[in-house]
């Protein structure tokens, strides 16, 4: 699963990175502002997605835990996590499956292992984004989005049984066309896992109000970067 990750990548990176999935080829607007650097961002708080109608591409905050369309109230446990296995028939998740693609950027995500953080990233300088495949609603008219795992597979397996399902550059196109080959929604593909760095760190990410870059240094330790 995945239930913390980190976003510092500046407003002006984010938006060219966002255009450069596209060949260049769609302008990228972010009608309500960038994000400020989150190091913990966490279920039930805003973070942005990317969607595309294929003339254009916007950047935009959404809720992360999805709101189908048919909810009538913000009742319930956070949808942040559309299991890759049932996410084609399970009624809170298969409309957006079928009409709402989405891309949910980040510089990596934490996960526990026996009570202890990690830090996932591509390359291990953090600085490169991962693109993760999502989903996004209007229910409650509000924007919101889930994040689609799959099973984990190495170099992570021992982490978590569960992890984002990444996708390549020649994934995001078929992805935000609502393509529904199966391989989409298997594990992220080996040209991505296989740079996949881990490290212990801070414990106190655990509280979601702590929210500094100190979070990601390596080692547990816990003062800023």
């Amino acid at each position: 699963m995945c239930g913390r990750f980190v976003l510092f990548t500046t407003a002006e990176a984010l938006i060219d990175a966002a255009g450069q999935l596209f060949g260049g080829d769609l302008p990228v607007h972010a009608p309500q502002g960038t994000p400020g650097p989150r190091y913990n961002l966490a279920p039930t708080q805003v973070v942005p997605v990317v969607r595309s109608d294929g003339a254009e591409a916007l950047l935009e905050p959404a809720r992360w835990g999805l709101f189908p369309h048919w909810k009538k109230d913000d009742s319930g446990p956070p949808l942040f996590n559309a299991r890759a296995e049932t996410v084609a028939t399970k009624p809170s998740f298969r409309d957006a499956y079928r009409h709402g693609r989405c891309l949910i950027p980040m510089n990596g995500y934490y996960e526990w292992h026996e009570k202890k953080p990690n830090f996932v990233s591509l390359g291990g300088d953090d600085t490169e984004l991962m693109w993760a495949a999502g989903l996004w609603s209007t229910g409650l008219d509000q924007l919101s989005t889930a994040m689609i795992t799959t099973d984990s597979a190495e170099p992570i397996a021992w982490l978590h049984d569960r992890m984002p399902r990444f996708l390549t550059r020649d994934e995001i196109g078929p992805w935000l066309a609502g393509d529904t080959t199966e391989s989409l929604l298997q594990p992220t593909p080996p040209e991505l896992r296989d740079r996949f760095v881990t490290r212990e760190v801070a414990g106190e990410v655990g509280n979601v109000r702590n929210d500094h870059a100190g979070l990601i240094a390596p080692g547990g330790q816990t003062e800023l970067l």
